[in-house]
Formats: C-alpha cells, structure tokens, sequence
C-alpha cells in the first residue's frame, strides 16, 4: 500500500502533483534545487488552496494542514529514502531524467515504485542506467496542468511493470480523485496530448490563414466540440451522429485540413518576438493591462467548476 510519497521538481507541474496528493491527505516530501523556487512554492499553492477554498472544494481550515503535509529539500537522497512513491517532474532533458532515475535507483527502498511525468521521452531511455530489477517497478504516470485539477492520469503498462504494480498506482490515484488511462503501448505524447494536438493543429492554422480572430477561434471551440467534450468522448459523439455522417464529413474536410508534421511558422513567430503567453504578457492575447493573478484566478475558477460538473459525468 502506497502511503509516502515524494515528488522531484517543485515547477509548474511539481507542485501541483505535490498539492493534489497533499490535498487528500498523503504526506509529500517535494524536493527541488532552485532556490528561488523554494522560496515561493509554498505561497503559490497557498494561493491555490485559497481558490479552491472559495469554491467550497476544500475548507478554509484545511489550507495550513495541506501545506503542513508538503515537506521541501533540496537533498534528493533525504527526499527519498523512506518514500513508497516517487515521481519526478523535471525538464524534459533525457540526460537530467536518466541521472534521477539511476539515483533513485540506489537511493529509494526496494519496494519503492518509480514513475516520470513525462509524455514525449521513451521510458526505456529515461531507466537506461537502473538496474533490470528496479525496471520493473518504473512507470510513466503522466498529469496534465494545472495538475490538482485536471482529473486525468495516464499510466503506462507497457509490459515492464505487473498487474499488481499497476493496480496499486491505479489504487493510489483513484484515490485523489483521478480519472486513470491505461495506456497500453508506447508512442509519443501518449493519449491526451496526441489528441489535443490534433486539435490545435488546426486552430493555429485557422489563425495563420486569417479565417477568425482569436477570439472567435475559442469561441467556436469553447461552444462547439468541447461544450460536447467536457461530457462525451470522441466515439461517444461519433456513434451518436452516425459513423455513416463522420465518414461523409471526414471524406470532405480531411484532404484540405492542416496536415503538417512540425509546429506552425505562426508558433515559431510568436515565440521568436518573445509573446510566450501569460507568462510573458502577451501570446495571442495581450495580458499587459491586466492583473495577472486575477487572470490566472478566473482560470482556475472555471475549471474548479467544471470539475464539479464533470463529476456527474464519470
């Protein structure tokens, strides 16, 4: 049974995975070598808890004994030597990934499930220096942001780990609310991010060909496919429209949709001019006049709320 849990990187991704597993009552150790990082962590899911607070998700009394449950280091050894579950939210740089895992590897207990974040790097390159033994007992348990929120996980089984490995992450992830994936074989991207690939695919093309602002562009999406997606899965949709009407459509619109194979110029544009999004200031909108930490509030509100929705759904 998976009761200590430690997670490495204190990111974007980090501590919201810390959070989420804190939230519903697991003692995390989170370690992280930045220490601008370790200074503000703490209040940055502070703000978090405080939101979900608001929204009735949590209690307000319940903010200090979640952040009470988080433990920093900057010792990764330390952070681990004791911990039941591991999983690392660095970089996606393969040398720094297989580095970890080689010391997790000698660090961790035997009895100690290993697992990455990633979604883009093969897990046999990520363990290439672990022992054939502690192989067995590694996975890619892959989150989405913000991580206490979004109710997906993907685990792999890949063939490396048993049933019983598996059952026991699949057990401790239901746990904490999330909707698991068994992902069965090993491609780029897994599931979710193939899939929203696709979708954005054509969203930046629509943007790059002039068709519609922004604004409409989400609007579109917002109120048309994902009013539908945020309840009913793609095949769901498919076979309540008829596979018949989906061949037809697709026949008609596939041989003139976006079908490139590398990021839109559009993309490479906008990254170039230094307009990375919010964290920037400007992306495809403008964030410049605006309180940043309100914007990021009312983000995070709309998907507490359909989170909340999402739940009758499952």
């Amino acid at each position: 049974m998976i009761e200590k849990v430690a997670v490495l990187g204190a990111g974007t991704m980090g501590h919201g995975i810390a959070e989420a597993f804190a939230i519903h009552g697991y003692d995390v150790n989170l370690f992280e070598t930045d220490e601008m990082i370790l200074k503000t962590v703490k209040d940055e899911i502070k703000f978090e808890l405080e939101i979900l607070a608001e929204e009735e998700l949590i209690k307000n009394e319940d903010i200090q004994g979640t952040l009470d449950r988080i433990k920093l280091f900057k010792d990764m050894k330390e952070a681990v030597k004791n911990r039941d579950y591991v999983i690392e939210a660095v970089p996606e740089i393969i040398e720094l990934k297989q580095k970890i895992f080689q010391q997790l590897d000698e660090y961790c207990p035997r009895h100690t499930i290993l697992a990455s974040n990633t979604s883009s790097l093969k897990l046999d390159d990520i363990t290439s220096f672990a022992s054939n033994e502690r192989k067995q007992r590694i996975m890619v348990n892959h989150w989405y942001n913000p991580a206490h929120l979004i109710p997906i996980a993907e685990l792999s089984f890949f063939g490396n780990v048993t049933e019983e490995i598996y059952k026991d992450v699949e057990a401790l992830y239901r746990s904490i609310g999330k909707q698991t994936v068994r992902v069965l074989k090993e491609i780029p991207g897994l599931v979710a991010n193939r899939i929203q690939q696709g979708v954005a695919r054509e969203v930046f093309s629509l943007i790059k060909n002039g068709v519609a602002s922004p604004e409409d562009i989400d609007k579109a999406l917002k109120f048309g496919p994902a009013f539908r997606y945020a309840t009913t899965g793609q095949l769901e949709i498919a076979d309540f429209g008829g596979l018949d009407i989906w061949c037809i459509v697709g026949d008609n619109l596939l041989s003139v949709m976006d079908n490139s194979i590398c990021a839109n110029p559009l993309l490479r544009e906008k990254v170039k001019e230094g307009k990375l999004g919010v964290k920037s200031g400007e992306g495809f909108y403008s964030y410049h006049q605006v309180d940043i930490n309100d914007v990021k509030r009312k983000y995070i509100k709309k998907l507490i709320r359909q989170l909340k929705v999402s739940e009758y759904y499952v």
